[in-house]
């Protein structure tokens, strides 16, 4: 008998098939990729809204510690005295100088969409493109999401579709919006979701490669009459 309440952080979608869902490379189903196998487990739950007492006063801290202006075009930075004038912190100024011209979304800027291939959606219509473009420019989305997501999108409505690049465009936003003091880790996070991007389109290739040999191969069977 199935437990009707299975273990907090099991995966409904995999326990049932008694399979994950499927990888970079691998099969997937005629029409699409069912969107509910999009995700490999279940979003962590939210964290706990802070307690009164010193957690609190702590979180208030960091909060307060972090807010500042975002960091500021890229090209050459004006005096510190300027930068502290238009509320940038020490620590502001030294992260800027290291980064240079790094802002979010450099890095995501200087790589393409090349052989990754869209499929077929005559239900909805919509920039291929720039979809492309904001589902590579994620950090919150790991490289096996982003393949999936990009396997259903025969099977997502129109709604879901827009829904999913505006949430895209609002994280793009957000982290755009982030002062100084964190463009080192999003840099190292674009670095690698760069790198991920770039694995995606290597295993595009492969797998089209792949299925061309298979193609040729088919076609000498049948002029053999094998």
């Amino acid at each position: 008998m199935t437990d009707p309440n299975p273990p907090a952080g099991s995966n409904p979608q995999q326990d049932s098939q008694g399979t994950p869902p499927p990888r970079p490379g691998q099969n997937v189903p005629e029409g699409g990729l069912d969107p509910t196998q999009v995700f490999a487990s279940p979003p962590p739950p939210p964290p706990p809204p802070p307690t009164q007492g010193d957690s609190g006063a702590a979180s208030a801290q960091a909060q307060k510690k972090d807010a500042g202006p975002p960091p500021p075009p890229p090209g050459p930075l004006p005096s510190d005295e300027e930068l502290k004038a238009k509320g940038y912190d020490d620590e502001d100024i030294r992260i800027l100088k290291e980064v240079g011209d790094y802002r979010f979304s450099t890095i995501g800027s200087k790589i393409t969409n090349d052989n990754i291939i869209v499929p077929a959606h005559p239900e909805t219509h919509f920039d291929e493109q720039m979809f492309l473009t904001l589902l590579r420019g994620s950090i919150s989305l790991t490289r096996d999401e982003k393949w999936r997501i990009i396997q259903a999108i025969p099977k997502l409505s129109q709604f879901q579709i827009d829904e999913l690049q505006k949430i895209l465009d609002e994280e793009k936003k957000k982290f755009s919006q982030l002062s100084p003091k964190h463009l080192l880790q999003l840099m190292k996070l674009e670095q690698k979701h760069a790198e991920d991007w770039k694995d995606l389109q290597s295993i595009t290739l492969q797998e089209g490669a792949k299925q061309q040999e298979e193609q040729q191969a088919e076609d000498i069977r049948k002029q053999l009459g094998l």
